[in-house]
Formats: structure tokens, sequence, C-alpha cells
């Protein structure tokens, strides 16, 4: 390495430390991941970028950007450092690359805007705010998903594109983990079996390698929202919507499926269990006797599966029907399959508001379909979640229930919870990414689903 290499690393190192250490100043909350990136000189880019190891920097363009302002490395840093906290270098998965990279850009260079630091301020230009308005309008908190959502939907022009990229682009996203399956598939139909093994092998290493970075932001995230809600209040206020994204970004992440496994019973049904014998056994008696198997085959088998279930829609005028249909289609498109059905079950799907308006018992696969097809929304009052309860202990004195193992409610949260716990699991679904309220009794599940969170099904109804 020349000496002049080694001034350049040198330079730009001492500019990003002074960015940190006034970042540190400024916004104490940030201390952890402040230590979370390292810096690398790389040429391969003419900016700066992230990849959530490590800041990789041209030189050049840090020391043209600190002579002109040392604000613009001040918020440089920051915005990688949010791409990281929020886990955005590793979520672009099969969306559109250059849309997400926008949508990333807009959600945190909203945070900093909001910002009363000094380090970090800077007047917010008015096609900025103009922006941010727009987005408010439908979304309660800026975030780089529903970002995404909503430009997807507006099908933006070219032109108008690329004035918003000019907008708000700070960073290089070109070292995020962008890198397609499809691609690598194309790649390794023209390499030999040892070269595809190789790519295969460096493959499994740096989607490991991308976990173990993402695991890592995600618990920085998860301190610096405790953090700010308890121990630094103060930041907390000053820290805009930072803490209301970080609750979101940091919720858990549900997969439906495994969710519904939660409610389902352990039972003997009528199949061959294919695990029940030995099969040299088997073999052996026919081989000997012609036809006659020295071991038969149990005709049943413990399985589980879902007998039992309640499933609660909220009605009222809050609840949207399109979502309240899709709530229904995605939980449909799960239990058709026979794998989640006995034979015979015994599910209600109650609608109510403020009162129960109908109860449906689903006893086959046959009749869910049939309600489906046929299904409409009843009532749009109040919510009042405890009259659902009421009628569904109910049932459980009258025998309609034998083994009862839960109750799913599907609302959007506004409404009168029971006090006491019932005598079977309850959990109340969200289908809202944003949803923040955190009044749910501590006695019931909590489940937040967002639009990618059920999307994984639209493959499945389709086929």
């Amino acid at each position: 390495m020349n000496e002049n290499h080694q001034r350049l690393i040198q330079i730009g190192s001492a500019i990003l430390n002074a960015s940190r250490n006034e970042l540190y100043l400024s916004l104490r909350f940030l201390d952890m991941a402040l230590s979370g990136l390292r810096y690398e000189m790389n040429l391969s880019s003419l900016y700066v970028g992230t990849d959530g190891e490590k800041i990789l920097f041209n030189p050049r363009y840090l020391v043209q950007r600190y002579q002109s302002d040392p604000v613009l490395v001040n918020r440089l840093y920051l915005h990688m450092l949010l791409h990281c906290i929020f886990r955005h270098p590793f979520h672009t998965g099969k969306r559109d690359e250059s849309l997400w990279g926008l949508a990333c850009d807009i959600a945190v260079e909203s945070i900093i805007d909001a910002l009363p630091a000094k380090a970090t301020h800077l007047v917010v230009s008015d096609r900025r705010n103009e922006m941010y308005t727009e987005l408010k309008k439908e979304l309660k908190v800026l975030s780089a998903e529903g970002i995404y959502r909503i430009l997807s939907q507006r099908h933006i022009s070219e032109k108008e594109f690329g004035k918003l990229q000019l907008e708000f682009w700070v960073d290089d996203h070109v070292f995020w983990a962008h890198k397609k399956e499809d691609d690598q598939n194309q790649d390794n139909d023209n390499q030999s079996n040892e070269e595809k093994q190789e790519n295969q092998d460096q493959t499994k290493q740096n989607q490991q390698k991308q976990k173990d970075m993402e695991e890592k932001w995600k618990q920085i995230g998860g301190k610096m929202e405790t953090n700010l809600e308890t121990f630094s209040k103060e930041m907390g206020e000053n820290a805009g919507h930072l803490l209301q994204i970080l609750k979101i970004e940091n919720r858990e992440k549900y997969d439906y499926r495994q969710f519904l496994e939660k409610f389902v019973t352990l039972k003997e049904d009528l199949r061959v269990d294919d695990d029940s014998y030995d099969y040299i056994f088997y073999t052996y008696g026919l081989s000997l006797y012609g036809n006659l198997p020295l071991i038969e085959s149990l005709e049943y088998k413990e399985v589980k599966k879902i007998e039992e279930l309640v499933i609660a829609i909220d009605t009222s005028e809050s609840c949207e029907g399109q979502t309240v249909s899709r709530f229904l289609e995605e939980t449909y498109a799960i239990l058709k399959s026979s794998e989640s059905f006995f034979h015979k079950v015994n599910i209600h799907i109650i609608q109510s508001d403020a009162k129960v308006q109908q109860d449906v018992i689903i006893t086959s696969q046959e009749e869910l379909e049939k309600y489906m097809e046929n299904f409409r929304l009843m009532g749009s009052g109040g919510t009042d979640f405890r009259p659902v309860f009421e009628y569904v202990d109910k049932l459980i004195l009258e025998k309609s229930f034998q083994n009862l193992k839960g109750l799913i409610y599907f609302t959007d949260g506004y409404g009168i919870f029971p006090r006491h716990r019932p005598t079977y699991d309850t959990a109340f679904v969200f289908f809202h990414e944003e949803y923040l309220d955190l009044n749910v009794p501590p006695w019931a599940m909590k489940v937040v689903l967002g639009p990618d969170d059920l999307s994984i099904y639209d493959k499945e109804k389709r086929v």
C-alpha cells in the first residue's frame, strides 16, 4: 500500500470519526448503533455506502461533502445508520430495487428532517415537505414498506421517479444484498459441477453472513427502542417518529400458517401410519408366505389438526370490508388444505360489532368453501368485544364445544376488551403493519400482520 493510498484512508476515516462524534453528542440514544459500522475505503463507487457491516467510502467524495458543509456528512452517516437499524439492505427480496431504494431513502430522510439536533439540521425543501404531507394522508408512520406500497400503486412516471431520486438520494445502495436467486441459477447454468458447488457454498456463506448482520442490527434496534422508551425519555420525544418506526420494524414477524398451529388438536385420525411398523419384517412376511405380511400397519395415526375453533370478525364501521375479506381469504386458503382438517370439524365463524350478528357453524371443508363463496359482512356499529366472549362461554356451557382450542378475533383494536381471561386461548389479529396500540389485555395474544406477512399465500390460492 503506497503512502498516498494510506493518506486517503486516514483522511476518510478522520472525517467519518468526526461525524460519529458529532452524532453521539447530539443523539446519545445512537451510542450502540454508532459502534456498529467500521470503515473501509472502496473506489468501486464514486460515493459512500454501507453493506450493513461497514461504511465503504470514496475519500474524494467525503472530502468534497465535508468541505461544503460538515452537516452533510453527519446526515450521510446517520442516513446509512438508519438504513441498517431498520434493516433496509437485507429486505430487498423480490421488490423492485430502484423503487425500494427510493422508499428507504424517503423513510430515513423524513426522520432526519424531523430531528431537532443541530448536528443534522438543514432547511427542508418545499418538495420534501409536499412529499411528506402526501404520504401522511395514507400512512400513520412513514415506514419504507408503506412508502414502497404507495409508490408502487401510483405507477409514477420515469421523469417523476428521477426527480424524487434526486431529491432524496444520499448514499450508494450498490453494496446492498441485491443478488436474486434467478440470476444465480442462470449463472450456474454455464458453469462446471465444481464451479457450481463452489458457488453454492459461497452463496450459503453469504446468506448466513447476511442473516448474522441482520440479527445484529435487530438487536441494536431493540435496545435503542428500549433506551428511547425508558432511560432517555427526553431523547425519545426529540426523536420525532423514529420510535414509532422502531416499534413497527421490531415487532415480531409471524408466519400465519405457523400461528394457526397454536390452535390444533392432537388426535387419532383414520389413516395408515407408515411409521408404525418395520419394513424389514413386513417384506419378509410377503416373501415367505406370498401375501401375508408379518406386521400389519395401523389404520390410525396421531396427528395435529384443527378440530374446534372460533373465528370472530369485527364488522364495525372502522374495519374495512376489503381488509376483512382478505383476512378470511387467507385463513380459508390455509384451512381448506386436507392437512389442516379432521374429517369432521366444529368451527364457528362469528360476525360481531357491538353485538353478535351471525354465527355460522362449519363442520367440513365443503361447508367452508360454500361459506366463502357466499360471504358478506353483517353489522356496522361500534365495537365491543365482550358479547363474543359471552356468547362463546354460553356455547361451552351448552356443550356445543368438546375441546375448544381457542378464539381468533380479527379487529382494528378499537373496542372494549373483557376484563377476565377466558378458559381458552385468545388471539387478537390486526391486519395493519402500522398498528401500534398496546391496550390488548395481557392474557391475550397480539398478532400484527402486514401485507407482506399474508401475501405468501396468494400463489397458493391461484394454483
